[in-house]
């Protein structure tokens, strides 16, 4: 990559407000784009609707504003791209690749726990209750991560034909996120830990698609004091905007770029300008923090 092709992005779901550990992210994904003089993108991960919660979005576009990190071009919103995912879909169920399946969780679970290619060759039809698989003939094996190295991925999990549209007729998370990196240009993924095991499913997406990849960067997790990732879900208190620095110093301090002293009393928006021209993503501690 070099300075005139990088784009980034932050990807959050409005499912709450951001907490610490989305501020983090943000940074990490924000500061490698700027020290690349790239482009750092915003899109909003709406499209699983029972866990949007009314006004998230807003909330989370002001929080990063806020907090210094100014996106570039317009805000994405999954939920508006629906009729692009289903193209896809469409194309592989003529081709083949794709077909429909009937099996229920707890069925994959009694026999092992990943999924073996049960309905590919039964030739379902559409009906209520069935998701749709793709298969990939050539899945890959695992990635490269900038900090971690290769990341391999254990072999049945490299095999498994992966939902493209869930029985409940939403669209899939390893489905969207790769044609909205494709579509946006992204050159390289700057997100948490947790997201480590997909990444090397969505590989085969791009095998799929027989497109390159981008580059990956998986940040350390922030986790609470009984060692629990901050998440939504575990209920992290959302960003508190009456100590902006503070927690943007914290920030910077757990991805191991403390703020110099004579920048403490900048902006945001100044100082994140600055930490730019000092970052290095090979400084952060994630073997201790993982």
């Amino acid at each position: 990559m070099n300075k005139t092709s990088y784009v980034g992005r932050f990807a959050p779901s409005p499912s709450g407000p951001l907490h610490f550990g989305s501020l983090v992210t943000a940074l990490g994904s924000y500061l490698q784009a700027k020290s690349k003089q790239g482009q750092w993108l915003v899109r909003i991960e709406d499209i699983d609707p029972p866990r949007t919660v009314a006004g998230a979005a807003q909330i989370i576009l002001q929080q990063l504003h806020t907090f210094g990190l100014h996106w570039d071009g317009p805000i994405i919103y999954q939920s508006q791209r629906t009729s692009l995912y289903q193209s896809y879909i469409d194309r592989w169920l003529e081709q083949g690749l794709a077909y429909y399946c009937q099996c229920t969780r707890r069925e994959i679970k009694a026999r092992g726990g990943i999924y073996d290619g049960h309905c590919r060759t039964l030739h379902l039809n559409a009906a209520s209750q069935r998701a749709i698989r793709v298969h990939c003939p050539t899945p890959a094996t695992g990635f490269f991560d900038q900090l971690r190295g290769w990341h391999p991925l254990k072999p049945a999990l490299a095999h498994e034909d992966l939902v493209v549209r869930r029985s409940d007729g939403f669209y899939a998370y390893n489905l969207v996120v790769v044609i909205d990196d494709l579509d946006a240009g992204i050159s390289e993924i700057v997100r948490g830990s947790d997201l480590l095991e997909p990444t090397a499913r969505q590989c085969n997406m791009y095998r799929l698609l027989q497109a390159k990849e981008p580059d990956y960067l998986h940040l350390p997790l922030v986790r609470d004091n009984n060692g629990r990732k901050l998440s939504k879900q575990n209920h992290a208190p959302m960003l508190d905007p009456l100590h902006i620095q503070d927690q943007l110093h914290a920030a910077l301090a757990f991805l191991n770029h403390p703020v110099p002293e004579i920048w403490k009393n900048e902006s945001p928006a100044r100082l994140l300008d600055k930490m730019a021209s000092i970052w290095d993503c090979q400084r952060i501690n994630w073997r201790d923090l993982n």
